[in-house]
Parts: C-alpha cells; sequence; structure tokens
C-alpha cells in the first residue's frame, strides 16, 4: 500500500512541474506575441504616414506627387 500511495504523489509532483513548465513556456510565448504586435504595429503605423511637403526651397512646397 505504501507503494501506491508514493507512486500517486510521485505522479504528483511531476504533474505539478509539468504545469509550472507549461505555464512559463506560455508566458514566454505571450511575451513574444506582444513583442511582434508592437513591431508590426508600429511598421504599419510608419508606412500609413503621408510624407509631408518641402518647408523651404522651391521645390516640393506646393504639390505632393507619388509615381
Amino acid at each position: 500500500m505504501d507503494s501506491s500511495v508514493n507512486n500517486v504523489v510521485a505522479q504528483s509532483q511531476m504533474l505539478a512541474h509539468y504545469q509550472t513548465a507549461q505555464q512559463a513556456q506560455m508566458q514566454v510565448f505571450k511575451e513574444a506575441l506582444d513583442t511582434q504586435q508592437q513591431q508590426v504595429t508600429s511598421l504599419l503605423e510608419s508606412a500609413a504616414a503621408q510624407p509631408q511637403l518641402a518647408r523651404d526651397g522651391s521645390l516640393g512646397t506646393q504639390i505632393n506627387t507619388y509615381a
């Protein structure tokens, strides 16, 4: 009877360790996804920004055209 109790305790400890490892992996995964989201958002915002007209000189101060 002691061996069956010891087996149950050992399995319970293994499962607790596995669950802790899973939680740590999920936390790292979520942080990686958050970082990627920030990078993609920054990239999209920079791509969507409209260039401004030149502020001085004779070229590019009146019309802003793109091919």
